[in-house]
């Protein structure tokens, strides 16, 4: 599993977002299509909201990619 560590500089990120600066995705728009076909998960459960708010402490995984936020 290759991991990402991402550093937040302000609350938090929406979802869609991280994907994006993270590189897993070219859009914010393609973002929200890969977390609404359900492959996305926030701290080991399924995430559905495009835009949930991720905080520093938790993980994201989409398929094979763990993205600790710092």
């Amino acid at each position: 599993m290759t991991e990402i560590r991402f550093e937040l500089n302000d609350e938090f990120i929406e979802l869609n977002q991280l994907l994006k600066l993270v590189g897993l995705c070219d859009s914010g728009g393609i973002g929200k299509q890969i977390v609404a076909s359900g492959i996305v998960s926030v701290d080991g459960r399924p995430e559905l909201r495009k835009t949930a708010k991720i905080r520093s402490g938790q993980t994201v995984t989409l398929e094979d990619v763990l993205i600790r936020i710092v």
